[in-house]
């Protein structure tokens, strides 16, 4: 992991608030056809590690989109709050929560291999297809 930082942040309606205590500076994008289809783009988002609290727990909704992960969401407003790799715990956090955008730096793709032919980011990027990130993934294990 990159630098890190305590951010917080919140959800759009403000019933769930954030505290990451040790988020990265990286943000990165996913193209995959879940995270498009649920963010409605590509799934820009900050590696917060385990170390996250989270008021307003209750209006948390959780899908079980595979079975590597779960997706959170706010039951109140649909804000897509993160997803969760079921193994480890590891919060991807939407970036879009957090209200200090400040050392934020845009340096990696993943699953580049399912992006879309209609948009392309200009930004000098690390780039992985899915199975790359899978690879890596099982390397961790």
């Amino acid at each position: 992991m990159s630098e890190t930082r305590e951010r917080k942040g919140h959800c759009l309606c403000g019933a769930i608030k954030i505290t990451a205590t040790k988020a990265s500076n990286s943000v990165g994008a996913c193209h995959c056809n879940m995270c498009r289809q649920w963010s409605g783009g590509p799934y820009l988002a900050i590696d917060c590690g385990t170390d996250v609290s989270i008021v307003g727990e209750e209006h948390v909704g959780i899908f079980s989109s595979s079975e590597w992960a779960d997706r959170g969401f706010c039951k109140t407003c649909g804000s897509a709050l993160f997803y969760r790799v079921k193994a480890s715990g590891q919060l991807i956090m939407a970036a879009g929560l957090f209200t200090d955008e400040d050392g934020l730096v845009f340096d990696h793709q993943v699953f580049i291999d399912e992006r879309p032919g209609y948009y392309e980011f200009a930004n000098k990027t690390e780039d992985k297809t899915g199975a790359e990130l899978f690879a890596e993934f099982a390397s961790q294990d």
